[in-house]
């Protein structure tokens, strides 16, 4: 009998957020026909871009880049009202794919800058769901882009000051960043519930509970994926010998295969399954034929489409 086996981490792959934002674009094209305009990627995942495209999805930069009267669609990650007031300047017919869990933190940041607060918004600087966020209250927020940049961060004298973060963050290092800034501002307030999205938190720990049996852990996810980047970063902090990130199995090199008696495997929470099953038939190709689940949570959230994509309620 094979020695060698999978370990396939669960859960994994789609969240709600990224399940609601492909299905508004593939409904939209449903209802409207091609083109239909894409603000940033719908969703940090090469695959999902590129059959978008194909079915006639037009990804863009900005707004300034749709034709005016078109309809786009912005990304899961979230715009600022700048982006907003952009769109509707060019009669932009919109249609919001921002995940509700980031708008959570959009009303944070809202709420807590109309009081006055100091912001300290966790994030990695550029990211787009971060750009959207600090757009909301420009005046109130700063970026701290991990625990090395806490020593940068001023705030004013006497001004209450709370930590926000962006969804997708590791939460160890996100928690090492809050430690270090309550350190240096004792009166630093919490958000009234947790910023880092449920499934990227439970991704993380079914890696956790997945890293120590594995002396290599494959995560399936695109460079530009937040969530899926921190995976392997969990993986290797958490026992794995090796892990790499790969957006299709024909990216794996055999060589990280040898003297490998346990490959673990994940996927990013933009990460359609069918990119997993082809890393497992890849595996399985080299004698991983045994696949043991990791499970760690169960996931039943889901969100309701944008009300310009709901079927009309017929009247009674």
């Amino acid at each position: 009998m094979s020695s060698k086996r999978v370990l396939l981490a669960e859960p994994r792959g789609y969240c709600a957020g990224v399940d609601r934002a492909v299905e508004t674009v593939e409904r939209a094209l449903d209802k409207h026909g091609a083109p239909v305009y894409v603000r940033k990627e719908i969703v940090h995942n090469r695959h999902v871009v590129d059959t978008l495209s194909e079915r006639g999805a037009v990804f863009v930069g900005e707004t300034d880049e749709v034709p005016e009267g078109a309809i786009v669609v912005f990304s899961a990650h979230g715009v600022s009202p700048a982006v907003h007031a952009s769109a509707e300047q060019r009669n932009l017919r919109t249609i919001d794919a921002t995940c509700p869990l980031v708008t959570k933190v959009h009303q944070e940041a809202k709420r807590f800058a109309r009081d006055d607060y100091d912001i300290l918004l966790i994030g990695h600087e550029g990211h787009e769901e971060v750009e959207g966020t600090s757009g909301e209250a420009p005046e109130h927020i700063q970026i701290v882009d991990g625990p090395d940049h806490v020593d940068d961060v001023q705030v004013r004298d006497g001004a209450p000051v709370v930590w926000l973060s962006q969804t997708t963050l590791s939460v160890d290092e996100t928690m090492e960043t809050v430690k270090r800034l309550r350190e240096k501002f004792p009166q630093l307030e919490d958000p009234p519930s947790d910023d880092i999205c449920y499934a990227t938190q439970n991704r993380q720990v079914a890696v956790k509970a997945m890293a120590k049996h594995c002396e290599l852990v494959i995560v399936v996810g695109s460079k530009n994926s937040s969530n899926s980047v921190r995976l392997v970063e969990v993986a290797l902090q958490n026992g794995a010998s090796n892990a790499y990130l790969v957006d299709y199995a024909r990216e794996i090199d055999p060589a990280w295969l040898e003297g490998v008696s346990t490959v673990g495997v994940t996927s990013g929470a933009s990460v359609p399954e069918v990119l997993v099953r082809g890393v497992l038939d890849l595996l399985a190709e080299h004698d991983y034929d045994s696949v043991e689940t990791i499970n760690t949570a169960e996931e039943t959230l889901t969100f309701a489409l944008p009300r310009e994509l709901r079927p009309a309620r017929t009247a009674k």
